[in-house]
């Protein structure tokens, strides 16, 4: 399947109050990052066994509250550019994710909010075979690529 959905992520004006309520609702485990490179340096991974995971922060400034889901894609330059062309709005152009990715927030001709993901592609590498080894042994045998273009 082209395009899979892979991470849906709460942008929430009140982080904390958001967590206790879905981790009481749905029994969801939530871990925070630490150092986050969000604006407030707050994430937390919804870890939800089975099934797409997610993750909740506070609502960026001027950005959408509620959930935005995340669409996997191959090429996140040309599918920015093709939703512009297909009369969407860049809402956030390619924005890094250090060691993980790059993304961009689009919204749709009806005003529908979509984010588009590519994965960082050494990073993917280095998961695979890696096993138990940390993050920063992880990011010491890959070199990140330079954001797509």
């Amino acid at each position: 399947m082209s395009n899979p959905f892979i991470h849906v992520e709460l942008n929430s004006p009140d982080p904390e109050k958001a967590k206790a309520f879905y981790a009481k609702l749905l029994q969801w485990q939530l871990e925070d990052l630490p150092n986050s490179p969000v604006s407030d340096g707050s994430y937390t991974v919804i870890k939800v066994g089975e099934g797409t995971g997610g993750g909740i922060m506070k609502q960026v400034p001027n950005g959408p509250a509620g959930w935005i889901p995340y669409v996997q894609v191959d090429d996140l330059r040309a599918a920015t550019d093709k939703a512009k062309t297909l009369g969407g709005i860049i809402m956030k152009d390619i924005t890094e994710v250090p060691e993980m990715g790059w993304f961009t927030i689009i919204q749709d001709p009806t005003g529908s909010v979509l984010g588009l993901w590519e994965h960082n592609p050494k990073m993917m590498q280095a998961d695979r075979g890696m096993g138990d080894k940390t993050m920063a042994s992880r990011e010491q045998s890959a070199e990140t690529p330079a954001r797509p273009n």
